[in-house]
């Protein structure tokens, strides 16, 4: 697929200023909304290695990559917009937005809170739609922490 000229991400920007660099491996999204918003542009290109990569390590291996990328080629996407981007501490973040499609005849708004991780000086996803532990398990961020005094407390 060619590189769009305007970045999928609807921030105004030409694709090349905005989530190029980070699809490339250039740069590291500073914030966990720069994050989202490559990743949202991730699923527009179909680079779902991408996705996986930005995703939180120890999920990785639960994700369908198959899956995610018919979805991602069956999907028109039409736009995002980023309704809010909080950091909770100096590790974890939440972004709220909505993603806009087209599947088959249905047009179609995604709305999701999503939670962030920060590894390493790196931003992560967390899935929930892969398995989480309990919250008395080890956090799925490595911090050494229960589930529910980290990443836990962002899943009811």
């Amino acid at each position: 697929m060619t590189a769009p000229q305007t970045c999928p991400c609807s921030s105004g920007q030409l694709y090349n200023d905005c989530c190029a660099p980070f699809h490339r491996h250039e740069n590291l999204p500073q914030t966990a909304e720069q994050l989202m918003r490559s990743r949202y542009s991730a699923y527009v290109l179909h680079d779902i290695a991408y996705i996986v990569e930005t995703t939180v390590p120890s999920q990785q291996h639960l994700l369908d990559q198959a899956d995610m990328l018919a979805w991602s080629q069956t999907t028109h996407w039409q736009g995002l917009e980023v309704l809010q981007h909080a950091n909770v501490g100096k590790q974890h973040a939440q972004v709220e937005f909505k993603a806009y499609f087209q599947d088959g005849q249905e047009t179609a708004c995604h709305h999701e809170l999503s939670a962030f991780v920060k590894i390493d000086d790196r931003w992560y996803f967390i899935d929930p739609t892969t398995p989480l532990p309990g919250m008395k398990h080890d956090c799925i961020c490595g911090s050494h922490k229960k589930f529910k005094a980290c990443c836990g407390r962002f899943f009811k």
